[in-house]
């Protein structure tokens, strides 16, 4: 039976899927089979597996540190917010239905059959599982049935490591506040805090900790200093939105209210002289030499709004210049027409951006899949890519036609099909990571150089798979130098244990 760990937080941010990852890297370096597992996750950014099935990008990222293949049953719930009070429920991987707040509330203590199968199945390949919580286990508004948090570590049976975010202050009060705010049994459940994203002299905390240990009762496990890495983070809280700064080449985003899978586009973020920008008003966006239109959980609200703010039209005004680029949501707004006619999203048709000669209608089953191609000769910048092999996955409602006449202006062929579309310098496709494979995302960026006239990379390249493995290895390096592992380790060895003492 594998031995399980917990890691909760104070706050939502306070650095756990990290945590985790960083966990199971070092469990798969000590010689151990590590796979994450978190109940119950809420993102717009989510990935699809080999079986067809749809789960939170998270969980994926740990697996990748953990070194094996990321399967549904590592997050058996994922929540898809379409709306500020509602979203759409996805349990083991297939769309259950769209619930308000309320409604899933009341409903989720229904999923725990489901929950526990999942976690069950992860037991039969693993020695050890990590388990991520959500938010905060103080959360007293949501504690009752909970399923994520301590009542997910009561179902196991799972020690706890509470981590506090000391970047964001207050870290004594997040800690010591939410262990006080705890039941006796579940304050028992946590037998080390740790202090995330420290900068400076750790000595300087000492005798915050020895106060912090005095009066929780509980020891201090780890002081894990702020470490820049470039590994997926949570997308309501991801500081990549922030950066607004131009490089020699500068790739904007179009940052919409319901954004999702902008994963796509972290791998231009080890690339020398590149930035990323996330766009939300025309007086940003100024004239970049790529505009990219990512996936959307809501394409014609989206649209919509982009429209209202005056986006789409200085998107259009830069499409002479620009590289313009579109995926999966975004691939949908740049043809002529979206039309809703089983009322997937808003119901009824608008207007497209007519930059790519498509239309596409919603319907209301969602395509789930990973898929292969090669990519077509094209008029514009990507004909220096012709040839190359992508992959990714394709998660989507709706199906894109192309216009009458239009039928040779597809981007990507595959053995019994054709993706995307192509007009000029500007493309659109359903492929979630195209730019992921090999050194796709360099070869494009040095056709951008090219045109532009200017030089980008002083270096070697790298695959981004072989980027990816560098960032897990030096978060691993970070918990190892500054955690106490011998006091994880003998969690481990108590953990499915009843908690009076006895082993």
């Amino acid at each position: 039976m594998a031995k399980v760990i917990m890691i909760q937080g104070t706050m939502s941010g306070a650095g756990k899927s990290l945590l985790v990852a960083g966990l199971c890297r070092i469990f798969k370096q000590d010689g151990y089979r590590a796979v994450p597992f978190k109940s119950q996750n809420m993102a717009l950014n989510s990935f699809i597996t080999k079986e067809g099935l749809e789960m939170g990008r998270a969980q994926v990222v740990q697996a990748e540190a953990a070194g094996t293949e990321p399967i549904v049953s590592m997050n058996p719930i994922l929540l898809k917010p379409t709306s500020d009070t509602g979203s759409q429920v996805i349990v083991n991987g297939e769309v259950l239905g769209n619930m308000d707040a309320r409604e899933y509330f009341d409903y989720k203590v229904q999923l725990i059959p489901d929950i526990l199968a999942a976690f069950h199945k992860l037991e039969e390949q693993a020695d050890i599982i990590v388990i991520e919580g959500a938010g905060s286990p103080a959360e007293i508004n949501l504690k009752e049935n909970d399923i994520v948090n301590m009542g997910m570590a009561e179902m196991v049976d799972a020690p706890v490591l509470l981590v506090g975010d000391i970047d964001r202050g207050g870290v004594f009060a997040q800690l010591l506040g939410t262990v006080m705010l705890l039941s006796e049994s579940e304050r028992q459940r946590i037998r080390g805090l740790v202090i995330n994203k420290f900068r400076g002299d750790k000595t300087i905390l000492d005798p915050g900790i020895a106060m912090l240990e005095e009066k929780g009762g509980i020891p201090v496990t780890g002081v894990i200093p702020y470490t820049r890495l470039s590994i997926e983070d949570e997308d309501s809280l991801t500081e990549r939105f922030d950066n607004k700064t131009a490089s020699v080449i500068d790739l904007a985003v179009i940052h919409y209210p319901r954004i999702s899978n902008f994963t796509d586009f972290h791998v231009f973020e080890h690339l020398e002289n590149i930035s990323i920008r996330y766009v939300t008003d025309p007086l940003e966006l100024h004239h970049p030499d790529v505009i990219f239109l990512p996936g959307s959980k809501n394409t014609m609200g989206d649209l919509r709004w982009m429209r209202e703010t005056g986006l789409e039209a200085a998107i259009k005004k830069e499409s002479d210049a620009a590289v313009i680029f579109g995926i999966c949501g975004g691939y949908q707004m740049l043809g002529a027409e979206l039309s809703d006619p089983f009322n997937a999203e808003e119901g009824g048709s608008m207007r497209g951006m007519e930059l790519l000669p498509t239309r596409t209608i919603l319907r209301s089953k969602k395509t789930r899949t990973q898929i292969g191609g090669i990519i077509q000769e094209t008029d514009g910048i990507l004909h220096t890519l012709a040839g190359m092999h992508v992959s990714g996955y394709e998660i989507h409602m709706g199906k894109t036609y192309y216009l009458d006449g239009a039928e040779d202006n597809y981007l990507i062929s595959m053995e019994n099909d054709v993706d995307g579309a192509c007009r000029g310098n500007v493309y659109g496709t359903y492929f979630h990571g195209f730019f992921d494979e090999g050194t796709l995302a360099e070869d494009f960026i040095r056709a951008l150089a090219e045109k532009k006239g200017v030089s980008v990379f002083t270096g070697g390249s790298m695959d981004y798979r072989q980027f990816k493995e560098i960032q897990y290895d030096r978060l691993a390096d970070a918990l190892r130098d500054n955690m106490d592992l011998d006091a994880v380790y003998g969690m481990l060895r108590e953990a499915k244990y009843e908690w009076n003492g006895n082993s």
